[in-house]
């Protein structure tokens, strides 16, 4: 009986690479590996490079605040277009030094959605080729998308929290 794609991918990352696997889940029907962030790119060059699984096309990649857990996830969506496969790939990062290596070199499309990923949430990509903000203006201090500031003027009087159910 032959394995699925997914489960021969899973297979063929614990032969590898069990010792980085945190956890393995398939949320809405979607492969998801969590794993340790030291040897992210290595596992990607692999399920790339692998004639069984042969992830070749980044989807996408982005930033998650966790400010309860003190990180910062980064998410690699990627895609085997002949088989139509996808899997998940993540990472946790501390949120004081949120660095990990660029995927530039693996691909291309990386440098914007790491630039993206820098400017919202502050991710070091070490080796980006030319990592800085894409969207904020450069002299920024704050990376808007981390959970770190209310959403409203805490300092408001205009307001009455009543009216909108709190």
């Amino acid at each position: 009986m032959e394995l699925n794609k997914e489960a021969r991918t899973i297979e063929l990352l614990k032969e590898k690479f069990e010792d980085q696997i945190l956890l393995i889940e398939s949320p809405y029907n979607f492969l998801t590996v969590t794993l340790k962030a030291d040897k992210i790119i290595e596992v990607i060059q692999f399920i790339y490079s692998n004639s069984e699984t042969q992830y070749q096309y980044l989807t996408t990649l982005c930033g998650i605040h966790y400010p309860d857990q003190n990180q910062i996830a980064v998410m690699y969506q990627l895609h085997n277009l002949p088989s139509n496969h996808r899997i998940r790939l993540k990472i946790f990062l501390p949120i004081e030094n949120p660095t990990t290596p660029t995927l530039t070199t693996i691909f291309a499309a990386a440098n914007w959605l790491e630039r993206e990923t820098y400017d919202f949430y502050g991710v070091i990509f070490s080796g980006h080729p030319n990592l800085k903000r894409i969207l904020n203006v450069d002299d920024m201090l704050i990376f808007p998308m981390r959970k770190e500031f209310p959403l409203e003027d805490q300092r408001r009087e205009d307001k009455n929290d009543a009216l909108f159910g709190r």
